[in-house]
């Protein structure tokens, strides 16, 4: 579809992260649903427990934000991604980012990929 609207794919990008990080930053999200501001238990944790810092109103973890369902996720993200990357690795535009990394560095690893290629054009 893509090539006969004469369009292509610059980068595929993995970001790889170890399982069990993944999960701990996962698992110990929280969510202040009225505007959205999130928290971690961990990495960013409220000032008082389960309560969003600006309104006092109550955090939430998403029903999906546990270590079970998070665990089958990651089964199947792994048995269907390999062939994905062997593919897009062959066509020499696959490149995989630390994402265990602070959000910034992570970003800047983006952009370097983005900008590398705009350079080779």
């Amino acid at each position: 579809m893509m090539s006969a609207n004469g369009q292509r794919i610059d980068h595929a990008i993995e970001f790889n992260i170890d399982d069990s990080l993944l999960v701990r930053r996962i698992c110990g999200r929280l969510v202040h649903p009225p505007s959205g501001r999130t928290y971690h238990v961990e990495f960013n944790p409220p000032k008082a427990e389960m309560k969003d810092d600006i309104s006092g109103e109550p955090l939430i973890r998403r029903s999906d934000d546990n270590e079970e369902t998070l665990r089958k996720r990651l089964d199947t993200y792994h048995s269907q991604t390999t062939p994905v990357i062997d593919y897009y690795n062959g066509h020499g535009i696959w490149s995989r980012i630390d994402a265990s990394h602070a959000p910034e560095k992570v970003w800047s690893q983006l952009l370097s990929i983005i900008n590398k290629n705009k350079c080779n054009h």
